[in-house]
């Protein structure tokens, strides 16, 4: 909800929070309403940058060799443990999301993409207890 308590609708490729439970649901397809999960009405996650960083290390490092991407978080390796854990690597071009890769407890909080064109990607990651990042 907003500050005036009207909802707020979903749009394609927003990620949302349960407060209660925990769940992250990531928007696919938006037909409009809102999101709830347990009773309330899940949290859009706000993008976090550089600036935002502190003592955390979510920002993802992007590096690009010819056609390949590789995402590695954090400049230290963020902790892939069941209650702390990166969930999801997104690549965007022009806006769009293009690939995306889910990640588990025990692995490594890497993904690696091969594109015809690398101009002009950005990427965003999904950490379940710290939120979303974007490099």
């Amino acid at each position: 909800m907003t500050k005036d308590g009207e909802r707020m609708m979903t749009k394609e490729d927003e990620i949302y929070r349960c407060n209660v439970c925990g769940n992250i649901v990531s928007v696919e397809f938006a037909g409009g309403g809102t999101l709830v999960c347990c009773g309330q009405d899940m949290e859009l996650l706000k993008e976090k940058t550089l600036a935002d960083e502190g003592k955390e290390k979510h920002v993802p490092v992007v590096t690009v060799s010819g056609k390949i991407v590789t995402v590695k978080v954090g400049s230290i390796e963020h902790p892939m443990e069941a209650g702390h854990f990166i969930t999801l690597i997104q690549i965007f071009k022009s806006g769009k999301i293009v690939a995306e890769k889910k990640l588990y407890p025990g692995e490594k909080p890497i993904a690696t993409f091969e594109f015809e064109d690398v101009s002009g990607i950005s990427v965003r990651e999904v950490c379940n207890k710290h939120g979303l990042w974007r490099s």
